[in-house]
C-alpha cells in the first residue's frame, strides 16, 4: 500500500518515484544495517563534493586535476548525497574542476540538497567566470555561500597563475553584488604562491567585503601535481613557510582573513571525487556501484 502510493506520487526534487523508493530503502538500511559508531567515530559532518575534473582555466598550481571527464548523473549523486546525510553530513561544498560547467546540475544538487535533505549549509566554490545572474534567481534562495578563488587583483599575475582572462576583478565585483541582492553570503578563497606572495591586497578586499577570506599556503598533492608526468606541476609555484607567514602578516587586520598554512590544510577536508570516493586516508568509497 505505501510502495503504491509512493509510487503514484508526482516527482519532486528532480527524484522519480522510483528514485524516491530506493532512497528510502537505502536510507533504512543503512541506519539498521550499519555498524553503530562510537561517541569518538569519526562523521562526514562538512564534505566537499568535487564532482566534475572538468574546468575552463588551467591554474598551474590545481590539485584537482582533470584526469577524467566523468560525472554521475543526478539521480545517482542523489543517493549517494542522501546515504551521506544518514551518516552524519550536516553541510556540503560543492567544488571542481569547475562547477558551473553544469549549473543545471549543480543547482539541482544544491536545491536538493536544502529543500530536501535540510543540510545546514549548502556553498559552492568557482573561479567565478562562468557564473551568471539567472543561477541565483533561480537557485538563490537554496544557497548559503558562494567562494570565488581570486589569487591575484592584478590580471597579469592571474594570467601567468592560469586563472586570468581579462576582467576578473570587475567580475568579482559583480558577483558579489549579486550575492548581497540574494542574500548568498559572499566569500573568497586565495591560493599564496610564489607570484602573488609579496602582494598587497588590501585595500580591494576591504572594498570587496567578503564575510570570509581564506588564504591557503600553495599545495603539493601526489599524483594530482607533485612532478613534470602529472598535468600540473605546483613545484615551480611553491613557497617557504616564511614567505607565506608574510603574507599573512601583512593581512591579518582584514576582519574576514583567515589563513590556513600546508600543515593544517593537508588534513582538514573531507573531499569526494566524481565517483563519489573519499580521498586516500579518509575512508572508503560509498559503494554506489554495488546498488546499481
Amino acid at each position: 500500500m505505501v510502495l503504491t502510493k509512493l509510487l503514484s506520487v508526482p516527482p519532486r526534487y528532480g527524484l522519480t518515484p522510483v528514485a524516491a523508493i530506493t532512497v528510502l530503502v537505502l536510507a533504512v538500511s543503512v541506519y539498521f544495517c550499519a555498524p553503530r559508531r562510537n561517541k569518538k567515530s569519526a562523521l562526514p559532518v562538512s564534505v566537499n563534493y568535487h564532482f566534475s575534473r572538468q574546468c575552463n582555466k588551467s591554474c598551474g598550481f590545481c590539485f584537482h586535476t582533470a584526469t577524467t571527464s566523468f560525472k554521475l548523473d543526478d539521480e545517482r549523486a542523489k543517493v549517494g548525497l542522501t546515504r551521506l546525510k544518514v551518516a552524519g553530513m550536516r553541510k556540503i561544498n560543492f567544488a571542481g574542476g569547475e562547477p558551473f560547467l553544469y549549473p543545471k546540475f549543480l543547482g539541482t544538487l544544491v536545491e536538493f540538497c536544502k529543500e530536501q535533505l535540510r543540510l545546514e549549509s549548502v556553498s559552492i566554490v568557482t573561479n567565478g567566470s562562468l557564473v551568471k545572474k539567472d543561477f541565483f534567481q533561480k537557485y538563490g534562495k537554496h544557497l548559503d555561500i558562494l567562494a570565488v578563488s581570486c589569487d591575484s587583483f592584478k590580471e597579469q599575475t592571474n594570467i601567468e597563475i592560469g586563472r586570468g582572462s581579462g576582467d576578473q576583478v570587475r567580475k568579482l565585483f559583480e558577483i558579489r553584488d549579486w550575492c548581497l541582492e540574494f542574500g548568498v553570503k559572499f566569500k573568497l578563497n586565495t591560493v599564496v604562491c610564489n607570484l602573488n606572495y609579496r602582494e598587497d591586497m588590501n585595500a580591494t578586499i576591504a572594498e570587496l567585503r567578503p564575510f570570509r577570506w581564506k588564504c591557503f599556503q600553495v599545495l603539493m598533492v601526489a599524483g594530482e601535481n607533485d612532478s613534470e608526468k602529472t598535468l600540473r606541476d605546483v613545484r615551480k609555484f611553491q613557497i617557504s613557510d616564511e614567505q607565506y607567514a608574510e603574507f599573512c602578516r601583512r593581512h591579518k587586520d582584514q576582519p574576514s582573513f583567515v589563513a590556513e598554512p600546508n600543515n593544517l590544510m593537508a588534513k582538514s577536508y573531507l573531499i569526494l571525487d566524481e565517483y563519489m570516493r573519499f580521498g586516500p586516508g579518509w575512508a572508503r568509497p560509498i559503494g554506489l556501484d554495488s546498488r546499481y
